[in-house]
């Protein structure tokens, strides 16, 4: 059903701990209308929820904090309803930072601010796989961690979005890919579903133990998502030469105060080792590449994704807690049209 009002969820303030619903405000308001050539009218169909978005409702990182009272940001695919754009017509399905909210207007002559899903495509791969965490996965494995044939990966949040990809992009390029992940479900999805060799439980096992007795040469490229403790055990079992690739820490968004640092972090020089964070926005000019080779693993089979869908906009707030509570499995996303 079409919308009559554009609803959004604005930011009402920003968060300490959780993000909880009075950070956010309901708005409804007239559907926007075009006032410039080179505009798009997007009707937003999926939004994207992401740990980052924690991050963005904060404080300043690599993107400006959002302002509040500005429609909470993120990436969403949506269909053209309106243009004023030689290069869009109405009933292209679209992609964008589109928001939290039914209709976007959108510059479409500003590089990468909308871009079409190839046609066939189903939206929800558009939004993983084949996505910007699909392109996390790539660049951050390849490009930063650099993996030999016949070397050890661990990833952590090996049931997320990222990681699972991470480690099967890994078994792709001859590596062995051991998965961290929070319960025995996730567990055996990470590696009976997506191939990983083995997965550690973080919720009933001791992960500096196990990864002793998985890893028994050291860890040659430690894919993180989460921080924290884990972070920490990864680092006592790096390998010579061992690589870091900081993606995330989801396990410290929501702390208060400063984070400790990691214990282990001198073992980077006895290990002669490197930490490296990267930021997928860099690689954009790049996203050709990654989004060719992976639809070709997902062609091949070699590639499996799994999404984890919310119904409703009003469910956006609740949705983007999930990915802290360990609810989602998969990429989560909301469907609100």
């Amino acid at each position: 059903m079409i919308q009559s009002k554009n609803r959004q969820w604005r930011l009402a303030s920003r968060p300490t701990g959780m993000v909880e619903d009075a950070n956010f405000q309901w708005v409804e308001e007239p559907i926007p209308t075009l006032d410039a050539d080179g505009q798009v009218l997007v009707r937003v169909l999926y939004v994207s929820i992401d740990p980052t978005q924690r991050g963005w409702m904060a404080r300043d990182s690599y993107l400006p904090a959002v302002r509040i009272g500005d429609v909470m940001r993120s990436f969403a695919v949506g269909e053209v309803v309106d243009s004023r754009h030689p290069d869009f017509a109405k009933g292209d399905v679209v992609r964008g930072m589109f928001g939290w909210q039914d209709y976007c207007v959108a510059d479409a002559t500003r590089p990468g601010a909308v871009s079409k899903v190839p046609p066939g495509v189903p939206i929800p791969l558009v939004m993983s796989a084949l996505g910007m965490t699909g392109l996390t996965a790539y660049f951050g494995l390849l490009d930063v961690g650099r993996p030999r044939e016949g070397e050890t990966v661990v990833v952590s949040g090996a049931a997320g979005a990222t990681g699972s990809v991470v480690g099967q992009i890994a078994k792709i390029k001859g590596c062995r890919a051991i998965g961290i992940a929070g319960g025995a479900d996730k567990c055996a999805w990470v590696v009976r579903e997506a191939g990983f060799d083995a997965c550690i439980d973080y919720k009933s096992e001791n992960v500096q133990a196990r990864l002793g007795e998985l890893c028994p040469e050291g860890i040659d490229i430690y894919f993180d998502n989460v921080g924290g403790d884990i972070l920490d055990a990864a680092l006592a079992r790096l390998a010579m030469r061992g690589r870091v690739v900081l993606c995330g820490a989801i396990s410290q968004y929501n702390a208060e105060g400063v984070p400790p640092g990691p214990k282990n972090y001198l073992n980077l020089l006895g290990k002669r080792g490197r930490m490296e964070g990267f930021i997928i926005l860099d690689y954009l000019p790049r996203a050709a590449e990654g989004t060719k080779e992976l639809a070709a693993w997902v062609m091949a089979g070699k590639i499996k994704d799994r999404v984890d869908v919310q119904e409703g906009l009003e469910n956006a707030p609740s949705a983007l807690r999930r990915l802290f509570s360990g609810e989602n499995v998969g990429k989560q996303l909301v469907k609100i049209a």
